[in-house]
């Protein structure tokens, strides 16, 4: 039986709009468990994922936005206001991993096409919903995926592991100011996870290192304590626990889901 920790609770997920993705499979799981959710994305299919979850038996709105404008955030925002009544978790997911380039060809464009996506972005999606939780004045989530790359540096993703790296003291600002209100702030930190992003970036750097697919997954795989990459389902669990009321008492935390892979 699905525990439901989330009835009455309304949850915004970015980047939650492709089938497939690690955020589309956040907010399957959040509303299994009870969560009302804003499904959001900038070019995926927001109302099919918000109709599977309907469909399912759940309860979802579709909201398009670019997180890097930081006027269609506080739209979104509003949306889930507006839409369901209230706003209590608030999970930034969108973000850019497909632009990976060695050092010395990473373009000024490509360099804050990523930074404002992941990093930018992600403030944007901070603050406005703290904007609304301050306000609401019954405490709060704010979950952020961020990545192993916001723990280890990893070679042609220079912006990809700053942006993640950022979001580490992002949320330890954060969390000090917020506190006081009951809204905790905290990361999640997967490591590889196979999603339709996940099968590019495994095509990229097995060509990048001169190895097949399968030998760069099965490196990967022998490397890893648990021996297998991450789930999406790991991720979702994840941020299921942050966002409810056992970890209310957890926030400024970068979490690792990796397996054992990244151990600090």
């Amino acid at each position: 039986m699905t525990i439901r920790r989330f009835d009455g609770r309304v949850a915004v997920v970015t980047g939650s709009g492709r089938a497939n993705g690690l955020g589309a499979a956040i907010a399957t799981h959040l509303a299994a468990e009870g969560a009302t959710i804003v499904v959001s994305d900038l070019d995926g299919d927001v109302d099919g994922v918000s109709g599977s979850i309907v469909a399912e038996g759940g309860k979802a709105s579709a909201f398009a936005c670019d997180v890097s404008d930081r006027d269609q955030v506080r739209a979104l925002a509003a949306h889930a206001v507006e839409c369901h009544g209230r706003l209590d978790i608030w999970v930034n997911n969108a973000g850019v991993g497909n632009i990976m380039k060695p050092l010395l060809e990473v373009s000024v464009d490509d360099w804050k096409r990523v930074i404002d996506v992941n990093l930018t972005g992600t403030f944007f999606g901070l603050q406005a919903a703290a904007e609304i939780l301050v306000r609401q004045a019954e405490g709060g989530r704010i979950i952020n995926i961020a990545s192993q790359a916001a723990k280890s540096g990893f070679p042609f993703a220079q912006a990809y592991c700053s942006s993640k790296h950022g979001l580490v003291g992002l949320v330890r600002s954060a969390a000090i100011e917020l506190g006081k209100h009951g809204i905790t702030v905290n990361n999640v930190c997967p490591n590889h996870v196979t999603t339709g992003l996940g099968a590019w970036q495994n095509e990229y750097f097995a060509g990048m290192t001169g190895r097949t697919v399968e030998q760069y997954l099965a490196d990967m795989a022998a490397r890893i304590p648990m021996g297998r990459p991450g789930s999406s389902r790991d991720t979702a669990l994840a941020v299921a626990f942050l966002a409810s009321d056992e970890a209310h008492y957890i926030t400024a935390e970068s979490l690792n889901v990796s397996g054992g892979e990244e151990p600090h």
